[in-house]
């Protein structure tokens, strides 16, 4: 149960910074440079991509009856942490999400069954 309650924690983390870097503003805050609007599209299903597959984590995790209650709360610590990463490490917080990828991956993988 833990690596799925990881698991939608991280998507819901990279949902979150996906959408924020989907905003001209935010991609601009990053990485100095406007996106294309191609980018600023892709970058946005990905977000709302994650955040589907966080949902689906908890309701993996959790069941019907509790994974919607604590797919918000994972949201909203995902959020939290993006909002206070954001504007003091705009950098960090992307490569927040991307560093924990493989971390996952490994220990999915090491996971004992």
């Amino acid at each position: 149960m833990s690596l799925a309650l990881s698991t939608g924690l991280l998507l819901a983390y990279s949902g979150m910074i996906s959408l924020c870097l989907g905003l001209e503003r935010h991609y601009k805050h990053v990485w100095q440079r406007v996106p294309t609007a191609v980018g600023r599209r892709g970058l946005r299903l990905l977000g709302w991509l994650a955040l589907l597959g966080s949902f689906a984590a908890s309701v993996a995790a959790w069941g019907w009856a509790m994974g919607p209650i604590g797919w918000f709360g994972l949201i909203s610590l995902a959020g939290l942490a993006l909002v206070l990463l954001l504007p003091y490490y705009p950098r960090a917080a992307v490569y927040l999400a991307l560093s924990a990828w493989p971390v996952l991956i490994i220990t999915a993988i090491t996971w004992p069954w």
